[in-house]
């Protein structure tokens, strides 16, 4: 069976770390080559205004550009480019271990999965941040949810469902993968959650705004998370990045 894999990363004004995350994916994609008919990079270069398209043109990952600063709409984008059967959504601080990709493969070849996420390890930042984050761990396996770092699923489930929501500012891949699942069990078919190797992700959203700016913004959330997703403003912290 032909396995063709488009990894999707998008990027606002990444140039600092964007090398190193295009060079691990790489490396992981390395490991399981020999098992994909075809693989590709495409970087979504989502209004940046340092040399992040420059980066990933040097890289070799194909490059397009999307003017509106909102990560489901740079991962829609990016998906317009794609070529593989499969869709694999990696942030840019954020990689995969060549184990991880491995076990990626193997649910590539079931027939039986619509998609998949992973647990999360955190790299960096504060203790709080990575403890916060890792102690979800649990709860994503046993209610098969997962951070939007590392989310896999077939490029024509992601077309029928419509992609990611175009009106949501944070917390997108709830959203999407709700509606993966929803349509998944149409199909019986099922996401999994990989749990034996964790995606890696960066620590320094914590060490760029705090503990208690996050416990405050985790306090306005919870009296109002339906109009706060949906918050550009609100959603700020998720966007900037610091130097």
């Amino acid at each position: 069976m032909a396995l063709t894999l488009s990894i999707v990363i998008p990027a606002y004004n990444e140039a600092a770390g964007l090398r190193a995350c295009v060079t691990r994916v790489q490396t992981a994609l390395a490991r399981v080559q020999p098992s994909l008919t075809s693989a590709e990079i495409i970087v979504c270069n989502n209004n940046s205004t340092d040399d992040t398209a420059a980066i990933a043109e040097e890289l070799g990952c194909k490059v397009i550009f999307e003017p509106i600063n909102q990560i489901s709409l740079a991962r829609n984008t990016g998906a317009s480019m794609a070529s593989g059967d499969w869709l694999l959504f990696i942030d840019a601080d954020s990689w995969p271990s060549p184990e991880l990709m491995e076990d990626t493969v193997c649910v590539m070849n079931n027939a039986r999965a619509i998609g998949c996420g992973s647990t999360i390890r955190i790299f960096g930042g504060p203790w709080w941040f990575k403890a916060g984050w890792e102690s979800k761990n649990l709860s994503m396996r046993l209610l098969k949810w997962c951070p939007g770092g590392f989310i896999l699923c077939r490029r024509e489930a992601f077309m029928e469902i419509g992609g990611f929501p175009s009106d949501h500012y944070i917390f997108e891949e709830a959203d999407f993968v709700k509606r993966l699942k929803k349509l998944g069990a149409k199909r019986v078919q099922k996401f999994l959650i990989l749990h034996r190797h964790p995606f890696n992700a960066s620590g320094r959203k914590g060490a760029e705004h705090g503990f208690w700016s996050w416990v405050k913004t985790a306090v306005r959330f919870w009296i109002s998370p339906r109009k706060l997703i949906r918050d550009k403003t609100f959603a700020a912290k998720w966007y900037e990045v610091r130097k």
